[in-house]
């Protein structure tokens, strides 16, 4: 006989009567809430300065693009730390 599925963890596991058995097993001996909130507030982006981030769109023509691209691939960081060290640059220069 097979066992009765119905669906899958995020991870790919199969959720069957065992796992909702140890589930509620789980749920019923209680949780440690200063384990779950710590392990809670490490997830995430971490912040950039002292106060959380703005995300800023702008539109970029095929050839800034592909440059942008280029200088950050030859750098090996991502587009968006480019973009940063471009705008702190060209702000200083101010």
């Amino acid at each position: 006989m097979t066992k009765r599925t119905y669906g899958h963890t995020k991870s790919g596991t199969p959720i069957d009567d065992d796992l909702i058995e140890n589930l509620a097993a789980e749920a019923e001996a209680g949780y440690d809430v200063d384990a779950i909130l710590a392990w809670r507030g490490k997830r995430g982006r971490p912040r950039l300065g002292s106060a959380p981030s703005t995300v800023e769109s702008v539109r970029l023509d095929p050839d800034l693009k592909e440059r942008l691209t280029r200088r950050a691939e030859d750098e090996g960081v991502p587009v968006s730390e480019v973009i940063r060290e471009a705008l702190r640059h060209h702000l200083e220069a101010s």
